[in-house]
């Protein structure tokens, strides 16, 4: 219960601030909230007019026998009802394209926004909560932005309207009703705080929905494979059972308030009917104006309770707004570097370098020193997280060193600007990421000034048009989400392409060939030899077959180097490196 408190005080307590934020992306839209306001308060003066016609229509019309009311009325009735509707549709469609506006915007800031992030957020974030927050939070906004204040502006309206009139015709009986103002005031605020905390966690229900979702859809053929049917199941039905629950919670605070508000007016209406017989009070009051101010406190219920079922939307949006402020807040990938650089040549250089991943205790890489000259490749081998692929994850400032320095043609990365340094890199790693488009759009990926004649050349290199000539649609074949039309082997050919076209001075290989069949990998090898040709190489390596001409191998446990030498030198010295090189020897003759 003190958690759920604290959660109370901490969702309500950014609520004037969180909607000043809010307030900035309707700036843009002054103009059409002013045709919108315009058409809600036209739509409920209408309404609110048509009740102060009751008393005359029944103390002239009817009590006196004067039908000229009447027949006044019948001509106007159809003018006025479709002027009621024009005046509904300026309110409700425009507010409801000030509310598209808003939620395209906050997308697509939403998404810019993810693509500059550092790496280490998108590791620490699953990409289901992150997606969830571009469909379903911006969707909570928009209703925020258009629905509640589509009601707010109307219903309110209206509601000042009826008070008008009932004032005009009867002040005494009137006044009752302002006597519930209050405790209608205090029930809607501390409603708002419980709709606002419930909000927030529908919201965080709706993630590990979408994560669930995603992960067993990309995991398919795992769950198939080993029969995790049943458990993903049982894992499914707890989230979306949660997801269920708070829903009925924001269900029951809505269901909760409406009724206590409208019991509220229901004991005004009763304290009104019985003023109104008393002595005093009929002698004022005619049939006419008792009949308006009744019908006038009964219309107010509606209204009430549509403003109280809005103030729902109004905070599933401001949670929903705190959700998307809290990543558009996020520090995005820091570039401290000034110096613009073209293209180097290739030396790089590791002194004393050591580093810990945020999250982390021990450090990944410890005192790290290493030079690679230019044109010259150096391998890393060594067990699975032993610090490996960090390095190439800090020579592209994924990751930034704490301690020592890395240099590139001996200048430190830091000083460079980080698009200018990743444009010396060219990565292709054992997760090749493709995207849902052709084999050529993918090959010249964010590739600038570059032709079909250079693609085709680039695809050749990497054997990539030996199986694209079998396709029917040649290089415009779609290769479906990350690639999943293709085999392995077509994915990496695809990613070495992308890496021949960049033309970049340092080549990053992360195993790109330790998971594919002995003929894909003949081929994949001989392009990786192509592409390493006249380029600085850095290796990550599973296979040792793959490095034995390495002018350079790092054996590395633990994060240090415990070893370092060309292939001949480290199986002479008979340490790690020699016992790992025998033991796939073995196991490379037993297959």
């Amino acid at each position: 219960m003190n958690n759920e408190t604290k959660q109370l005080m901490n969702s309500s307590s950014p609520q004037p601030s969180l909607f000043r934020r809010f307030s900035v992306y309707l700036k843009d839209f002054k103009f059409a909230f002013v045709v919108a306001i315009f058409g809600m308060i036209g739509y409920a003066s209408i309404d609110a007019w048509i009740f102060s016609q009751l008393q005359p229509i029944i103390d002239e019309s009817l009590g006196q026998q004067n039908y000229q009311n009447l027949r006044i009325a019948a001509y106007f009735v159809v003018p006025i009802f479709v002027l009621r509707g024009l005046f509904n549709f300026m309110g409700t469609y425009t507010l409801s394209w000030i509310g598209n506006q808003v939620v395209m915007r906050m997308r697509q800031q939403l998404f810019e926004k993810y693509i500059h992030l550092p790496v280490s957020y998108h590791d620490n974030h699953a990409s289901g909560g992150l997606i969830s927050k571009v469909i379903y939070d911006t969707e909570q906004v928009s209703a925020a932005a258009s629905k509640a204040l589509l009601t707010l502006v109307r219903e309110g309206a209206f509601v000042i309207g009826l008070l008008t009139v009932m004032f005009y015709y009867s002040w005494q009986l009137s006044l009752v009703f302002l006597l519930i103002g209050p405790v209608v005031a205090v029930i809607v605020s501390v409603v708002s705080k419980r709709f606002r905390m419930v909000s927030k966690n529908i919201q965080q229900a709706m993630g590990d929905l979408t994560s669930s979702v995603e992960q067993v859809i990309k995991g398919h053929k795992v769950v198939l494979m080993f029969g995790g049917q049943k458990q993903e199941k049982v894992r499914f039905n707890d989230k979306n059972n949660n997801n269920r629950q708070q829903n009925m919670k924001l269900i029951v605070a809505r269901i909760l308030s409406v009724a206590s508000i409208q019991v509220l007016a229901s004991i005004a209406l009763a304290v009104v009917l019985y003023i109104s017989s008393l002595p005093a009070m009929v002698e004022e009051l005619t049939p006419g104006i008792f009949t308006t101010v009744v019908v006038c406190m009964t219309m107010l219920l509606k209204p009430l309770k549509q403003l109280t079922t809005v103030n729902s939307e109004f905070q599933r949006g401001m949670a929903a707004c705190s959700s998307v402020f809290a990543v558009l807040d996020q520090d995005e990938e820091a570039d401290k570097g000034q110096r613009s650089v073209d293209r180097l040549k290739g030396k790089i250089t590791f002194n004393d370098v050591t580093f810990t991943y945020p999250e982390g205790q021990t450090p990944a890489l410890k005192s790290i020193s290493f030079d690679v000259g230019v044109g010259q490749t150096c391998a890393l081998v060594g067990r699975s997280g032993s610090g490996k692929s960090t390095i190439s994850s800090l020579l592209t400032r994924f990751y930034n060193h704490q301690h020592g320095d890395i240099l590139l043609d001996d200048i430190p990365i830091a000083d460079i600007k980080l698009t200018d340094l990743r444009k010396q890199f060219a990565l292709v790693s054992q997760h090749v990421t493709l995207f849902n488009d052709t084999i050529e759009n993918n090959i010249a990926y964010a590739a600038k000034n570059v032709s079909r004649e250079q693609v085709l050349k680039a695809a050749k290199i990497a054997h990539v048009e030996e199986f694209v000539e079998l396709l029917p649609e040649g290089y415009n074949t779609m290769v479906g989400e990350n690639g999943l039309k293709l085999s392995g082997g077509q994915r990496q050919r695809i990613a070495i392409a992308r890496a021949i076209l960049l033309d970049a001075p340092i080549l990053i290989l992360d195993e790109a060939t330790s998971a594919l069949d002995t003929e894909s990998e003949r081929l994949i090898q001989d392009a990786l030899d192509k592409l390493q040709q006249d380029r600085t190489s850095i290796v990550v390596a599973h296979r040792l077959s793959t490095i034995e001409n390495a002018d350079q191998i790092l054996v590395i446990e633990q994060g240090q180097i415990i070893e370092r030498g060309d292939h001949t030198s480290l199986l002479a010295q008979n340490g790690a490196y020699s016992q790992l090189h025998s033991l796939q020897f073995s196991e490379g003759k037993k297959d």
